[in-house]
């Protein structure tokens, strides 16, 4: 059985598409078959943040509006054969489609493949319905501020009302030292206002943006880091495995432990 997975939040900005395109990629080296929808009509960038725009022939709109057969449309990972991308139009509003449409497409997409993301749009409205329509799950990505987490209840409730029962979080771009200092909410009070199930934390980090920059998910960097571990982790959860949480706590030693710890290596 395929699953149909929708990446959404209900704001924008909060890591939505970096998330697809990690966990993608990484069920994709796992030795999954994975297909990444774009549902972003008019302002598309899932093909960016996979290094994949210069490879963009045809899209969705031109599969509907049959100038081409949905695997012309398909733009295969250069560096990963198992993912395949179908790209949004960017000449088009999110009106061009509509919800019948877009699960023609997806459910299409799934007789060939175990996994399908679809990335959403920000906001609630047609670009919503459109990313949703065939959806069996859904992964909500919020970053620990409050209008973020107020957004993202609001989105909880609409997919609850699509009939979208598995729903789990994502809690992106963590700062534990601003949480520790009060400055941040906790992945507890998050958990706590939207009551849905916990699959994974990302904690802040600039290679985020150096990654994208380069069109490579941070999942490929030779150069380890938490992030990378945190989206690794969620990819293996949603396969069902049983992973730890990353210790993102502060290392809370206090002046004399740092100095012991220097005098230490000089002695010895």
């Amino acid at each position: 059985m395929s699953r149909i997975i929708v990446v959404t939040s209900g704001k924008g900005g909060v890591g939505k598409t970096t998330t697809t395109a990690n966990l993608s990629m990484t069920l994709a080296r796992r030795g999954r078959k994975v297909a990444v929808v774009d549902a972003d009509f008019g302002l598309r960038n899932l093909d960016l943040l996979l290094g994949l725009e210069n490879r963009v022939v045809y899209t969705a709109i031109d599969v509907l509006s049959g100038q081409c057969r949905l695997e012309q449309a398909l733009v295969k990972d250069k560096r990963q054969p198992n993912l395949v991308l179908l790209p949004a139009a960017q000449n088009r509003t999110k009106d061009a489609v509509n919800p019948d449409q877009m699960k023609q497409l997806v459910t299409t997409l799934a007789q060939t493949y175990e996994y399908v993301f679809v990335d959403c749009p920000a906001g609630i409205e047609m670009g919503f319905q459109n990313a949703i329509a065939a959806a069996k799950e859904a992964i909500i990505v919020t970053t620990p501020e409050i209008a973020a987490v107020r957004d993202a209840d609001r989105v909880v409730g609409l997919l609850e009302a699509s009939n979208i029962k598995k729903i789990q979080l994502v809690v992106n771009r963590i700062r534990p030292a601003m949480v520790q200092a009060n400055d941040m909410m906790t992945v507890e009070d998050v958990q706590e206002i939207l009551a849905i199930p916990l699959i994974g934390v990302v904690p802040d980090d600039e290679r985020v943006i150096v990654s994208t920059n380069k069109g490579e998910p941070l999942v490929l960097s030779e150069t380890p880091s938490l992030a990378g571990s945190a989206f690794n982790n969620i990819a293996r959860r949603l396969e069902g495995e049983k992973v730890e949480f990353l210790d993102l706590t502060v290392n809370n030693d206090s002046f004399f432990d740092k100095l012991r710890k220097v005098l230490n290596k000089k002695i010895f």
